[in-house]
């Protein structure tokens, strides 16, 4: 085989690397294509803390083993109870060795405002914005908002969502990931109904037989 052939041979793989991480955003929840355990998370991911500094999640994410978890916003009931067990269990999960993360779509600000409305000595975790939503599209669980409840969430309840460069609001299927400090997904909870989280014990065990 020519150095040619060989260099011909090697695109296919070059673009795949190259776009790794680089998912579309699915058409309704039901078409998201998450990571599955085993896979890498995808380098270059950039979020926000919330005071609107980049953070190289990325990065962040090879310093210590990681639970990361994707919620809709400050504004979803279903969010704030899941973020609430996360908090009862934080102290334990330190003690096996983890960072907690939570990412939503929402902007730094909202995030900020987040932290103000919890008591400091209960916000044991991170709350980082994933505006441009690169973190959503990396991980596989970003979809658009039907037409319809993307008025009713804005109309009726007055709710700030955030919006692609097409124009259209953009939500995250709830995820929990259980993250290895080599940027590996141990463990990974991904529901298409907002409404089913996965429980606090359940993390719990989960995170306690990743390290083992």
């Amino acid at each position: 085989m020519t150095r040619i052939q060989q260099m011909l041979l090697s695109i296919p793989l070059l673009l795949c690397t190259l776009f790794a991480g680089a998912a579309e955003i699915a058409l309704k929840p039901e078409q998201i294509k998450p990571l599955l355990n085993g896979q890498s998370v995808p380098a270059g991911i950039q979020v926000q803390d919330s005071t609107g500094a980049t953070v190289d999640l990325s990065a962040l994410l090879t310093q210590q083993k990681t639970i990361l978890v994707f919620y809709r916003g400050g504004w979803c009931p279903y969010c704030n109870t899941q973020l609430a067990g996360l908090r009862d269990i934080t102290p334990q999960l330190q003690k096996l060795g983890y960072r907690i993360l939570a990412i939503s779509p929402e902007m730094p600000a909202a995030s900020a405002k987040s932290e103000q409305m919890t008591n400091d000595a209960a916000l044991n975790y991170q709350l980082l914005s994933d505006a441009n939503l690169q973190a959503l599209q990396g991980f596989g669980i970003a979809y658009y908002m039907d037409a319809a409840t993307e008025k009713t969430y804005k109309n009726t309840y007055g709710i700030t969502l955030t919006y692609d460069e097409t124009g259209q609001a953009v939500l995250p299927a709830p995820a929990v990931f259980i993250i290895g400090k080599n940027g590996e997904i141990q463990f990974s909870y991904v529901h298409i109904n907002f409404k089913t989280r996965l429980q606090p014990r359940l993390l719990l065990l989960a995170a306690e037989l990743a390290n083992q």
